[in-house]
């Protein structure tokens, strides 16, 4: 018993549709890359889920997508890229651009792959680590005497602390020393203070 036919319409349910988005999406793929190998033909794929993540397959280096969509220009006269894609393209060029010129500066920086580099080109280099060496050793003497001045500051707020202990524990103790010397004085008096009782007895004898 063959599968009964499934309506083509939007999977309501979030979890399904992922999961037929994964197997679909893994179904196309492998469509893709049979038709690329069974008859040499240049594909490339696009597909972009709702959750925006984008899946890309390319029969051969990335650049296939761009001579596929050259050629869809050259044979159709249709201009798939307006002013706007390709001032964004000519961008994203230039940033390269700088990022590869940047990323061969930070490696002679580091001493690698200075043996093209001329003269001049040395000594540029060498001044430009010059003048970073003498700004790190400028930052460094700024952090060491901030660690300085912290610990200076730590150790007078400790010598402070110990100074008011000391003065609370003088206290203290004048204190107890006064409540005890409070109370044999109050001791003392209590024993002069007592009165002296008649003796009962002798007055009886004289009656």
């Amino acid at each position: 018993m063959g599968r009964g036919k499934i309506e083509i319409k939007r999977i309501e349910n979030s979890t399904n549709r992922q999961v037929t988005f994964a197997k679909r999406k893994n179904g196309i793929i492998k469509k893709a890359k049979e038709i690329t190998v069974l008859c040499d033909a240049k594909v490339s794929l696009i597909i972009n889920a709702s959750s925006g993540k984008m899946v890309e397959y390319n029969s051969g280096s990335p650049e296939t997508l761009l001579e596929i969509l050259d050629r869809y220009h050259s044979q159709t006269g249709k201009k798939l890229w307006d002013a706007k894609h390709e001032n964004l393209s000519n961008e994203l060029d230039r940033i390269k651009k700088e990022n590869d010129g940047m990323q061969v500066q930070l490696r002679h920086l580091k001493g690698e792959d200075i043996t093209s580099l001329n003269h001049s080109e040395l000594g540029d280099l060498e001044e430009a680590l010059e003048n970073g060496l003498t700004s790190v050793r400028g930052k460094k003497s700024d952090v060491v005497q901030m660690q300085r001045d912290s610990h200076k500051a730590a150790e007078e707020e400790y010598d402070r602390l110990n100074y008011e202990l000391h003065k609370q524990t003088v206290k203290s103790e004048e204190n107890l020393r006064d409540m005890e010397y409070h109370q044999r004085m109050s001791q003392m008096s209590f024993f002069r203070v007592q009165p002296i009782q008649p003796n009962l007895h002798d007055d009886h004898d004289r009656e």
